[in-house]
């Protein structure tokens, strides 16, 4: 998703910031996890994964709409990706716009456009954003508070979920530490495998970035997110939707409603790391 589309760089920033709160193993009859530490194995167990990802592609559509105070579609735009991932990150190529494929003059703009990001993907550690801000687990776990811990079915399978919410009173520095404060939400996470299954995550309270200079984002914006195990062997998105509301520039209010549909998942082999005109080929296995 891209920076542009203020909606759908709200939920990333949504996900990126709720994904590190997850659970772990265990079963029914044993007690809860600790979260504390099995949020540090999921970060491990995310890392080992890595590797298997990256032989993966996968096909992005997402919708944008406008809208207006009555809740009235004023506009709506639609774009396809080709999404995989690059030394743990993963990097969308856009093919189409409005469901039409890019004119030439487009697709060499997005070919430089990717061709910078993959090398900047290949430099940037595992774990870091490839752009905006981090926030570490221990760190999230200072201002967030884990409640209502219980066990759920989830898709037929045994999930451990549980609440979190940002504590007021934590003092926080950066813009990723300053949004937590203002989150709340619920995560499922598959108990076999260590994945998030599932969040929801919402802003209960206005949050201003840059000093509201640039956008507040309003409270009641919300976001969905979905995964699912893929061939047996990796979980990967299948899809997410949201609502942003914001002021923009202290003048522009900012309505939207967003929804993305991930699927065509193919394994793929290359013949190096990283092919030049970042092109796969997908494998006849899948």
């Amino acid at each position: 998703m891209h920076i542009r589309n203020h909606s759908l760089w709200i939920g990333r920033t949504l996900l990126s910031v709720s994904v590190l709160v997850a659970g772990g193993q265990q079963s029914a009859q044993t007690p809860l996890p600790d979260i504390r530490e099995l949020m540090q194995q999921v970060q491990q167990h995310q890392k080992q994964l890595d590797k298997i990802r990256e032989n993966y592609t996968y096909t992005s559509y997402q919708v944008v709409q406008d809208v207006d105070a009555n809740g009235q579609v004023k506009k709506t735009e639609n774009s396809e990706y080709e999404d995989f991932f690059v030394n743990g990150h993963v990097i969308e190529r856009k093919v189409k716009a409005n469901d039409q494929p890019l004119n030439a003059h487009d697709q060499q703009k997005e070919t430089e456009r990717i061709t910078k990001l993959v090398e900047k993907a290949e430099k940037t550690p595992r774990g870091q954003p490839l752009e905006g801000p981090t926030i570490s687990v221990s760190r999230l776990l200072d201002i967030m508070d884990v409640r209502n811990e219980r066990r759920e079915l989830y898709r037929n399978d045994p999930t451990i979920v549980f609440d979190f919410v940002g504590r007021k009173d934590a003092k926080t520095h950066g813009m990723a530490e300053d949004a937590s404060k203002k989150l709340e939400g619920t995560i499922w996470i598959n108990e076999a495998d260590r994945q998030v299954a599932h969040i929801e995550v919402r802003f209960n309270d206005n949050f201003r970035m840059m000093g509201g200079i640039l956008a507040t984002v309003q409270k009641g914006s919300s976001f969905r997110f979905d995964q699912a195990k893929v061939n047996g062997e990796i979980w990967l998105p299948t899809g997410a939707e949201g609502t942003v509301q914001a002021r923009l520039l202290l003048f522009k209010n900012l309505r939207q409603r967003f929804r993305e549909r991930d699927y065509d998942y193919q394994r793929f082999k290359v013949e190096t790391q990283v092919p030049k005109d970042v092109k796969v080929a997908p494998d006849k296995e899948h």
